[in-house]
């Protein structure tokens, strides 16, 4: 059961979404927020031969400068392009099919096995072959929200994505065929409200990334119906998020007929329709809007740019979701999640900073945390929220050491430092609780309370105030790693409470080693590890048979103590295993888990990611991918990416959630560039597949953040000569070690490997990694040679 079903099964309805917030001047803009609104679009130089076959659409003049509109209609890919006398301004557009594909879906297995199997038959069936194949993990269900029907929703279609701004405290919900809750597109084209034309949709995002719906609507091999929706940034409303609206009918290359709208429908004749010339100045506004507020964002080049796009739309929908940019909200536009009650979420907090770091985006890191700390966190370490979540706790301290290592930013930590210490202090105090039971005690040692906050809406939670094994890890982790940094931010003191701190994380992860491993069931096949001590059955059995059970919501306790990353590799790779082989995952992605159904095998879109964090680490690459490819297809909608908290199989639409989001963005980061937990060892392209490189494409990233400093690299293979050129530029300061995976293409092995011309021996757990050393923030030039 998702979140949404418990609170609807569990408590009454409330009120309509956006009615909890009323803090005064959190629409005002904010500096970088302002500056947007006036940018200027960043421009091009004018490709004349690349406009050759575009249509000429209107003309317009906008703060002094005289713009042309182009359009490709030749496709329905076809760039929209702004062309003045400085320069041209191309949105691409790149839409998804939103339907199924023709293909059987669970590649001809019943869903009734693969949701009652213990095992992930989806993913045992990906893996066969080394690295899962992109196209065969998106085909292998219907995507999310493909097979949506009105009289299953009360008679109306449910909305699968929005459009706002960064400064109104609202969002507009958008239905499949365009429609928005003040205007429909029917009014334009009856056509568009037809079902089965709408469940035949593609979707997309008009620039690759920002967040204007695109949409395209065939009704046969030269006639399609283009549709565009995306928020008004100039508009002023406080709350209202005003629209503009393109509805295009395309016959034979050509436009037969337009309509724009702005917001409203016509009320003659008062409110008429808007102009071509309306409709492309609000257009280039909102380009140059986002292109600012994106703009500290670290970039990559990837084969496939559609990965970096869904990334730095992640970015810029997480502006959208939080009124002023920066307030937090767990969900929008209805009441779960957008209510109040979901605003002081930890995981919110920490997979915005988490994510928000790992791609540079420090202005928005910064802010993020203040506004937590200010807002949701009490002078006694508390969040303003309902049910606090143990594991988050560490989780916490572990960012903050991260937020001064990346930005070094000490000032703003020193603000809160008392609501830090006081965070650190809740986790002692518990700590301190659990070593005062009998020595035999199952959960001797370990930290007691909830893990997952829903656990205090039922009639008696202390059901679960138990020792979950990831409360302790990460508890442990979070103390391991603020205790190094402490000094540079607690004051008079700090070098002791640090080094009291860095013993009790040694306890934690002593203890928590040890009583994991004298709880192992090695009776089963895969051996397995119950989310907590002393648990008798495994999490399916419980949830069958016991109600309520302890074991509920074991997706979290796994994914965080996988995260936490305190457990010796053999045991981490057991914990995998178990996951994997009792029910724990669906297509790879951890498992929202609950009591088996043959109905359903839904994936968990948000926390997860600590799992696939594991994943990388232990080399499990071939995994990682399946978890990388498996969320973008099955958890997100196909090219509106929407994410889901959690997702289904079986094509409905999941419920939006802004951590859930915000995964893609840290899969792809740690893909690219991942350091390990105690600081010693910087991977680079660790999981780049192994087709990316085949490509001959350009596989870079420049400018990413680590804890020494900003770190980059290039490759680029070449199948004819068979040879790899690339370098890497390095921090400014120096890692332990340095390592560059090659994941040739299958098939191929390494025979040469030169780094600033010097022969290199490849190490690494599979022998594909070149170790990179040189002076710091110098480039290091690489070759090597496979056959």
């Amino acid at each position: 059961m998702d979140r949404r079903q418990f609170l609807q099964h569990g408590l009454a309805a409330t009120a309509a979404a956006g009615s909890g917030l009323a803090i005064d001047g959190i629409a005002a803009p904010a500096p970088a927020a302002a500056s947007a609104v006036l940018a200027k679009p960043v421009l091009q130089p004018v490709d004349e031969t690349g406009l050759h076959g575009h249509t000429r659409v209107c003309e317009f003049r906008e703060d002094g400068i005289d713009w042309t509109v182009y359009e490709d209609l030749r496709t329905p890919q076809g760039a929209i392009s702004f062309v003045s006398a400085a320069g041209m301004l191309a949105l691409g557009k790149r839409t998804e099919a939103a339907f199924p594909s023709d293909q059987p879906p669970y590649f001809g297995m019943k869903l009734a096995d693969v949701a009652l199997a213990d095992a992930d038959l989806l993913a045992d069936h990906l893996l066969r072959d080394g690295d899962p194949s992109e196209q065969e993990v998106r085909d292998a269900a219907p995507p999310p929200a493909s097979l949506l029907d009105p009289k299953d929703h009360a008679g109306r279609w449910p909305w699968t994505t929005f459009v706002g701004t960064r400064e109104a405290l609202d969002t507009m919900p958008i239905l499949p065929n365009g429609r928005s809750r003040t205007w429909r597109p029917e009014h334009a084209f009856a056509e568009l409200g037809d079902v089965p034309l709408i469940k035949r949709r593609h979707e997309g995002l008009l620039g690759g990334w920002m967040p204007a719906v695109h949409k395209v609507l065939p009704t046969s091999a030269n006639r399609h119906y283009d549709l565009l929706v995306f928020a008004d940034v100039r508009a002023q409303d406080r709350f209202i998020v005003q629209t503009w609206h393109r509805s295009v009918l395309v016959e034979d290359g050509k436009a037969t007929r337009t309509v724009y709208t702005h917001s409203y429908p016509e009320f003659p004749p008062r409110r008429g329709s808007a102009t071509a010339e309306d409709f492309y100045r609000g257009l280039l506004r909102f380009s140059a809007y986002w292109q600012q507020l994106l703009r500290d964002t670290v970039q990559a080049s990837l084969p496939d740019p559609s990965w970096n796009d869904m990334a730095r739309f992640a970015f810029a929908r997480e502006l959208v979701v939080r009124p002023g940019g920066t307030y937090p909200k767990y969900g929008a536009v209805e009441r779960d999640y957008y209510g109040n009650e979901y605003d002081g979420f930890q995981d919110t907090f920490t997979s915005s900073l988490y994510a928000n770091l790992e791609w540079g985006r420090f202005e928005q890191a910064a802010a993020v945390l203040d506004g937590y700390f200010s807002d949701f966190v009490q002078a006694d370490g508390m969040p303003n929220m309902r049910g606090p979540e143990v594991g988050q706790f560490g989780l916490i301290l572990s960012l903050m050491a991260r937020y001064l290592r990346y930005t070094g930013d000490a000032a703003l930590l020193r603000k809160h430092r008392g609501k830090i210490e006081a965070t650190a202090q809740i986790l002692e105090e518990l700590h301190e609780q659990s070593l005062e039971l009998p020595a035999n005690a199952p959960g001797y040692g370990l930290i007691h309370g909830w893990n997952e906050s829903d656990a205090c809406l039922f009639p008696d939670p202390t059901l679960w105030w138990k020792p979950y094994y990831a409360n302790s890890a990460l508890a442990a982790r979070g103390l391991a790693d603020i205790a190094p940094v402490w000094p540079r931010i607690g004051g008079a003191g700090a070098a002791a409470t640090a080094k009291r701190w860095h013993g009790r994380a040694q306890q934690l992860s002593a203890q928590t080693e040890r009583t994991l491993r004298a709880n192992i069931r090695h009776d089963l096949k895969p051996p397995y590890i119950g989310p907590l001590p002393g648990a008798k059955l495994t999490f399916r059995q419980s949830l069958l048979q016991e109600s309520p059970s302890e074991q509920g919501w074991p997706h979290r306790v796994y994914a965080e103590l996988l995260q936490a990353d305190v457990l010796p590799e053999e045991l981490a790779n057991l914990v995998i295993d178990c996951v994997r082989g009792h029910g724990g995952t669906s297509l790879g992605v951890v498992a929202n888990i609950a009591p088996p159904s043959p109905e359903s095998r839904d994936l968990l879109g948000f926390i997860s990611y600590g799992y696939a964090q594991q994943l990388l680490r232990l080399d499990r690459i071939e995994e990682y991918l399946l978890f990388l490819y498996a969320h973008r297809y099955h958890v997100h909608t196909r090219g509106g990416w929407t994410a889901g908290e959690v997702s289904g199989i079986t094509g409905g639409m999941p419920l939006f959630c802004m951590p859930a989001q915000l995964t893609i963005p840290l899969l792809l980061r740690w893909m690219l560039v991942f350091e390990d937990s105690a600081g010693e060892q910087l991977h680079l392209a660790r999981a780049v597949p192994r087709e990316w490189l085949a490509s001959g494409q350009e596989i870079a990233i420049a400018g990413a953040p680590t804890r020494w400093g900003k770190v980059g690299f290039r490759l680029r293979a070449d199948a004819q000569a068979q040879r790899i050129d690339g370098h890497v530029d390095l921090p400014t300061a120096a890692p332990d070690r340095i390592w560059l995976s090659l994941r040739l293409p299958t098939g191929k092995r390494l025979v040469r490997a030169l780094v600033n011309g010097v022969e290199a021996t490849p190490g690494g757990r599979r022998g594909d990694a070149l170790p990179i050393a040189g002076r710091p923030g110098t480039r290091i030039e690489l070759q090597a040679f496979y056959a």
